[in-house]
């Protein structure tokens, strides 16, 4: 199999679907890792990322970074540790490379909330996670046979050899 990009799609019926899917991804985390999150705000990437730090073992709790930036999660089982990075306060790749994420990108797991068009150079190898919540009038669950109003949609795409083994789908609900 090549690194070429891949993506599957799948529905997250619940916020514990979303924490799950975060928990298995973080199974299969190493150091080294980019995972970009991409949504709208309570699209549920914070609640992804939590579960994520659980599947990787790190020690929390696991907030929004929104006003700190960034946070480091250490191991709490001689994994790598999480940073974990809200991009959403920065305007351009020169406050991206003020962080210094490159420093620790080899020996950590990297994920970026809002780091879409930021981030990408930080690894050759990428995994992004585009969280999608409904809108409008069906959004509301006006009719017993609409889809629940916290149901999301997971989009996950990967680029580069790393992720060409990884059972993508099977990390979906």
């Amino acid at each position: 199999m090549s690194g070429a990009p891949r993506a599957v799609d799948g529905r997250l019926a619940t916020a514990q679907d979303t924490a799950a899917l975060g928990r298995r991804l973080g199974q299969v985390l190493r150091a080294g890792d980019l995972v970009v999150l991409a949504g709208d705000l309570g699209a549920g990437k914070t609640t992804l990322t939590q579960g994520l730090a659980d599947g990787l073992g790190v020690r929390g709790p696991v907030t929004s970074p929104t006003f700190v930036i960034a946070r480091v999660h250490p191991s709490l089982t001689g994994g790598p540790p999480l940073v974990h990075v809200d991009a959403y306060r920065l305007g351009s790749l020169a406050e991206v490379e003020d962080l210094d994420l490159d420093a620790s990108a080899g020996e950590a797991v990297t994920v970026v909330e809002w780091g879409a068009g930021l981030v990408e150079d930080l690894a050759g190898d990428r995994l992004e996670v585009d969280l999608q919540r409904p809108h409008g009038a069906g959004a509301a669950g006006e009719h017993p046979d609409e889809v629940p109003v916290e149901a999301r949609s997971a989009s996950l795409r990967t680029y580069g050899e790393r992720w060409s083994t990884v059972d993508l789908a099977g990390l979906l609900p």
